[in-house]
């Protein structure tokens, strides 16, 4: 059956996706993605007006992604803040399997186009400003009940574990050091060190 316009846009979009993230963006040509998309190469450009426009896009619907995924891991479901910061790096550590993880998309394409002029460059710092935005929110939520000293200087925090997280996993493993960075982040808010038990029980007892 063929497909409609915008459904051989998702379907291409989908095949480049695992090659650039698996392979590299630099290391995989325009007519790769359209022999693998199952389409010609006249097809592709009809969609993309060049490589620099499919990897914009690629990136670009990677953070629409990664934005609904961070979002619905930290929603604000009546759950504490604490407790909501703590399940973003509780889903980070399911994120960053090796089975589902190389690395980070966005690193990876700053790496390959530091130019940030381009498309590409320009979606992948927007969505790590957003992450941060993000934690900017989150520790703004948990200073309305707890005491948080500096929020931003703890925003900052959360956002540089995460990055080393994924920085490091790519070459030494989610088992490596990224496996820390839940531990790492109950530290850095307020009761660090508490354990998890305990401070759930503490607010069990304000809730009452």
């Amino acid at each position: 059956m063929r497909r409609k316009s915008a459904e051989t846009r998702e379907h291409v979009l989908d095949v480049a996706h695992e090659l650039f993230y698996w392979n590299g963006i630099r290391a995989i040509g325009v007519d790769r993605v359209a022999a693998e998309s199952g389409i010609g190469p006249t097809t592709l450009y009809r969609l993309f007006a060049s490589k620099d426009d499919l990897v914009a896009a690629y990136t670009e619907r990677a953070g629409d992604r990664y934005r609904q995924w961070f979002s619905e891991a930290t929603a604000d479901d009546g759950r504490h803040p604490r407790d909501r910061i703590l399940a973003g790096f509780d889903a980070l550590a399911e994120q960053v399997r090796p089975e589902n993880c190389r690395g980070c998309p966005f690193l990876m394409v700053l790496s390959e186009f530091p130019d940030l002029n381009l498309p590409a460059s320009r979606a992948a710092v927007a969505t790590k400003a957003w992450m941060r935005s993000r934690f900017g929110a989150l520790v703004d939520d948990l200073a309305a009940v707890e005491r948080v000293a500096n929020p931003v200087a703890l925003a900052d925090q959360l956002a540089l574990v995460m990055e080393g997280v994924y920085a490091s996993v790519q070459a030494l493993g989610d088992q490596g050091p990224a496996k820390q960075a839940r531990a790492l982040v109950a530290l850095l808010l307020p009761g660090g060190g508490r354990g998890d038990e305990v401070g759930a029980g503490r607010r069990s007892a304000q809730a009452l």
